[in-house]
């Protein structure tokens, strides 16, 4: 069986999406975005009602803002991760969001073709922050292969 690499990634907001505060991040975000689906090694991306799942919620917290997606591998995943304006964007997370001791972001493996749904992000970033990393729900410095 081939597997894909699911990740999910949230982050609390400070201020409202639409605020001052938050315009370059979310001017950035379509660009940033469409890099993401360009990449070598992207397959999917969660959408909510625009182009982007900032309308998604998780956790029943709107404050919170979600990204997920399925890339080829870890690789694929930390090419577009350190590039570009997403990495700019990235340097500048303090000023957009809150900083949460908790893990935020946790991946694991997919058969090739499953989109996992927002349910399974929950569920994996709960199982990674309750019992660390396994091959049920790991991070990109304590990883497992596919099928461990």
């Amino acid at each position: 069986m081939t597997f894909e690499l699911a990740q999910v990634n949230i982050s609390r907001l400070k201020h409202p999406l639409n605020s001052p505060q938050l315009k370059d991040f979310m001017d950035g975000l379509d660009h940033v975005n469409g890099v993401a689906e360009a990449a070598d090694g992207f397959v999917w991306r969660l959408v909510g009602e625009g182009d982007n799942a900032t309308d998604v919620s998780m956790f029943g917290d709107d404050w919170i803002i979600v990204n997920m997606s399925v890339w080829r591998d870890a690789d694929a995943l930390t090419a577009f991760m350190y590039q570009g304006r997403h990495r700019e964007l990235m340097s500048r997370r303090r000023e957009f969001f809150e900083h949460v001791r908790e893990a935020m972001t946790t991946l694991w493996w997919v058969p090739a073709g499953e989109r996992p749904t927002v349910a399974d992000a929950e569920e994996r970033l709960t199982h990674l922050r309750d019992r660390g990393p396994s091959p049920y729900a790991f991070t990109l410095r304590e990883s497992f292969p596919p099928g461990a």
